[in-house]
């Protein structure tokens, strides 16, 4: 069966997909995006606990995500897909029609993370550049860092299972996606290898309160921030076009030749 992509006009799923994991608690703060101001989410956020900013306008971008329009342009571009484990090493080469047309599917509750591939994490930003210039970069930021951008989609129960890494904000275009995050020092209980549909199954239901992790539903013009090394894991509720943000310390050469310019 051909997958369809969400279209923003009549908010259509693939047929006869079932969403999974919509229903569900969102324990984690929520600020206006139109109100929320970079000095609040230094002082209260940025460096110590997730945040949900909603009221997000990316509808350039969603436009050009749309099934028929990203087709049109980029069927034949190349895209690497990642396993889905936590450690996402093993990597297959396709084209970016072969993946959306027959692919990106349902995950498989039997099938492991590690056995599963989606299109997430690093893409080729020249190839993709006219793309990502379409996207309109989150209004926060931290001090000293700068902005990778990685864009993603991917079938319904797909997902990346618990991992941490640097800060970053992530975005749901189309659909939606449930996420599941601990700070670092609370490790969560989960396989690497296998796919966070079978956490959600298996283990997401035995977690007493005060093990389950903080969680909310993300669904487009939601941005969610999370601080450097914070477990998180995702459950794609439907099938879903996201895109991430990622934040990296600039380099201290480059900091010091921007000074230098700016003493010129």
């Amino acid at each position: 069966m051909e997958m369809l992509l969400p279209s923003m006009e009549d908010g259509r799923k693939p047929e006869g997909e079932l969403p999974i994991g919509i229903e569900g608690p969102c324990n984690i703060e929520r600020r206006n995006g139109k109100h929320f101001k970079q000095e609040e989410f230094i002082n209260e956020f940025a460096y110590q606990k997730p945040v949900i900013i909603y009221n997000i306008d990316n509808k350039k971008f969603s436009k050009n995500c749309e099934r028929e329009e990203i087709l049109k342009n980029w069927s034949d571009k190349p895209v690497v897909l990642n396993s889905a484990n936590t450690y996402s090493y093993t990597r297959k080469e396709t084209t970016f029609g072969e993946y959306v047309k027959k692919l990106m599917g349902a995950q498989d509750v039997g099938i492991l993370g590690n056995e599963t591939f989606i299109l997430f994490g690093d893409i080729d930003q020249k190839i993709w550049k006219p793309l990502l210039d379409t996207y309109n970069l989150p209004l926060w930021n931290l001090p000293e860092y700068e902005p990778a951008l990685s864009f993603g989609m991917a079938g319904v129960g797909t997902g990346v299972p618990f991992h941490f890494h640097g800060p970053g904000f992530a975005e749901v275009i189309h659909g939606t996606k449930r996420w599941f995050l601990q700070p670092y020092e609370k490790r969560p209980n989960f396989n690497p290898d296998q796919s966070t549909l079978q956490w959600y199954y298996n283990i997401y239901p035995t977690l007493k309160e005060d093990e389950k992790p903080l969680e909310c539903l993300m669904k487009p013009g939601e941005l969610i921030y999370f601080p450097d090394k914070w477990w998180h894991a995702t459950l794609n509720t439907e099938t879903a076009v996201f895109i991430s943000t990622f934040l990296s310390p600039v380099p201290k050469s480059k900091l010091f030749n921007d000074d230098h310019k700016t003493e010129l």
